[in-house]
């Protein structure tokens, strides 16, 4: 970038680099290549067809509402104008990218079939009264696993058909067929309303087509995964192509919501490619040309300095933004630090200080939706600390952490991950907690880490009960932590339970009790009411504490999607072993039948009692505490799992819910 730092110094310089830019714009016809970019849509925008509708900016692509019939509903979105994807003359082939964002919703617990980004060729019908929804609206019948028409699709898969491979929901890579050549598993729940990002590229020189994109290890934090597959486009699709979305349904029902979508292609279209314009000849020499001729240098000259003072004009704008940003990003530091709590308590560190305690982050203790956890050594304090690092150009995460430092920094109790101090360095952000030797509970629970013996679980329990009794009651407002769960209880080197990751939580008053949020938490941890209201209780809390506590019993995670029906969640299972009066078979296999009878009814009964379908029956912490402590009865539940009287009755109510707190999102 030498040339521009000497050009912005030397305007002679500059004129002339602006003069030759005219010059070769003037020269070098344009090309029409596609591109467009459309961050939400309009009328006019793009063509829909099916049962595609436009709704307050995004498309609906497959029928959306219970008032409709959403079995056997197709959709399709398209660009107006076809591609070039490869010269037929030339053979030459196309560089592309594009990028969409989009929404896979379904209120119900059995859902399909999903979406598709496609290219194919421009005869390829739009399909009407499919037998199957497992084409995705591309392919019907004996079409699905060997098509007359070409494309090549990008699929978002979210029910199993005989064809797809095992693990549920996937991305597939597929070639005139819905038997994908490539598949990659799609973590995600389609029953949380989450907003997915995808990036298509293709690379015509070494034949490599690549996708990124959205899942969700659970419901707040998204991470980016990748698939690529080399393949030569020419040997599938013609040398024009539509492109766009197809999504479909069976006898299930899912809503398909396209909300961003940009396309950029390098390949300019035939109608431009090797045109050459004709040599005008010379003119003859008279007064009425000369004059003419005059006319025109002076016009051009006028139109010459205008386009240069027009890219001046650009690059003070570009050096003014740029000023902008440094002053934006200085403003933005001072107001961070005014985030912060001062004078005792957690403390700024240094960054050079963490480089060097992490000997340049290299231990890495663990991966979060929004950066690394990495172990280091702090030599004032004589002691190991674990060091969360996130980028500042995730905003989400920023938010968050700022949160976790303002609600954390502020707690003492010795159930809860003590905060030491942060740091914020301009792209850096770090917060420094003290070390937990023994990792987290589900480590314990499900990954190769040390047994837990009976004593030490029931333990947990109980330190993870002291905790939510500091937050719920003691404390001088009542913290709603939102995200309890096994991989966010910590075990010091004394396997005690430490509650921590604050990201989520919320601040109340205690006659409050409840704050209205979006919807944050992990699948299998999340209240029911909570999903339905986006409310947030002290009992929405209690519910994931009794999640936790059936698994600290059985050593089950709490969903199990290979299980058997009526199996798959953790609550349904030991619920219906209670009501046989079997419950002492939920006991983890791991512990050999080496543990405390009544304790085990104890904690298993509690847990029960918290994930109550009806939050008006969950117990307080403290009724928890004292049954766990033997010093209360253990209270009577029914035999059967009840079914939540409060809910909504129709699925129509629920989808209404959770969509407007979608749109309401930006």
């Amino acid at each position: 970038m030498a040339w521009w730092r000497n050009s912005l110094q030397n305007p002679t310089l500059l004129f002339c680099y602006a003069t030759r830019t005219i010059f070769i714009l003037q020269i070098i016809p344009l090309a029409n290549s596609l591109s467009f970019d459309y961050p939400n849509f309009k009328n006019g925008d793009v063509k829909w067809e099916g049962d595609a509708s436009i709704l307050k900016g995004a498309i609906q692509v497959t029928s959306n509402t219970m008032d409709q019939n959403n079995n056997y509903s197709v959709g399709r979105v398209t660009s107006y104008k076809k591609m070039l994807l490869w010269d037929m003359n030339t053979g030459k082939l196309a560089d592309f990218t594009t990028k969409f964002s989009f929404v896979v919703f379904s209120g119900k617990s059995y859902y399909g079939d999903g979406m598709a980004f496609f290219l194919a060729d421009p005869n390829l019908p739009l399909l009407k009264n499919i037998r199957e929804g497992g084409g995705l609206g591309l392919v019907d019948g004996k079409q699905v696993l060997n098509s007359t028409q070409p494309f090549v699709a990008v699929e978002f898969d979210t029910f199993h058909n005989k064809w797809d491979p095992q693990g549920g929901t996937h991305v597939g890579l597929n070639f005139n067929s819905m038997r994908s050549n490539i598949t990659k598993q799609w973590l995600t729940d389609i029953q949380i309303w989450n907003v997915y990002n995808c990036s298509i590229e293709y690379n015509s020189s070494t034949l490599n087509l690549s996708v990124s994109f959205t899942t969700y290890n659970n419901v707040s934090k998204p991470v980016e995964e990748y698939i690529s597959y080399k393949v030569d486009l020419r040997d599938y699709l013609p040398g024009k192509v539509i492109l766009g979305f197809s999504a479909a349904t069976g006898k299930l029902y899912e809503v398909h919501t396209l909300r961003s979508w940009s396309f950029n292609s390098s390949l300019q279209s035939d109608e431009n490619t090797n045109e050459i314009k004709p040599v005008a000849a010379p003119p003859t020499s008279n007064p009425d040309s000369e004059n003419e001729h005059k006319i025109g240098l002076w016009v051009g000259i006028g139109i010459g300095v205008g386009l240069v003072l027009g890219l001046l004009g650009l690059i003070c704008a570009l050096l003014w933004k740029r000023s902008r940003e440094k002053k934006g990003e200085l403003v933005f530091d001072l107001n961070m630090a005014d985030e912060f709590p001062k004078g005792t308590g957690p403390k700024s560190f240094c960054y050079n200080e963490l480089v060097s305690a992490t000997n340049k982050f290299a231990e890495k203790l663990g991966q979060g939706g929004f950066g690394g956890v990495y172990k280091g050594y702090l030599k004032d304090l004589k002691s190991y600390v674990a060091i969360k690092r996130i980028s500042k150009e995730s905003r989400q995460g920023m938010k968050e952490y700022v949160t976790e430092v303002k609600v954390i920094s502020q707690l003492r109790h010795r159930n809860l991950v003590q905060l030491i101090g942060w740091c914020h360095r301009k792209n850096d952000f770090l917060l420094i907690y003290e070390f937990m030797p023994n990792g987290s509970l589900d480590s314990h629970l499900y990954g190769v880490k040390s047994f837990l013996t009976w004593t030490v679980r029931y333990n947990i329990a109980l330190g993870l009960a002291s905790a939510l009794l500091y937050l719920q009651e003691e404390w001088e407002q009542c913290v709603i932590h939102r995200d309890i769960k096994s991989s966010n209880i910590m075990l010091d080197s004394c396997f005690n339970a430490k509650l921590g990751d604050f990201g989520l939580a919320r601040l109340v008053d205690h006659e409050k009790g409840s704050q209205t949020t979006r919807i944050a938490g992990t699948r299998g941890y999340i209240a029911p009411e909570y999903f339905t209201s986006g409310k947030a209780t002290k009992e929405s809390d209690i519910y994931s504490f009794g999640v936790v506590l059936l698994e600290i019993a059985s050593g089950r995670k709490p969903v199990e999607l290979e299980a058997e029906e009526g199996q798959i969640t953790v609550v349904e299972w030991v619920w219906k072993l209670y009501g046989l009066g079997r419950f002492l078979e939920a006991a983890d296999p791991k512990l050999c039948g080496e543990f405390d009878e009544n304790q085990m009814e104890r904690l298993v009964i509690v847990g029960l009692w918290c994930v109550h379908p009806d939050y008006s029956f969950r117990p307080s912490i403290r009724q928890v505490i004292q049954v766990l402590k033997f010093e209360s009865a253990l209270p009577i539940l029914p035999e059967m799992m009840p079914v939540p009287t409060y809910l909504p009755p129709t699925i129509k109510a629920l989808f209404s819910s959770v969509s407007s707190s979608f749109w309401g999102r930006s």
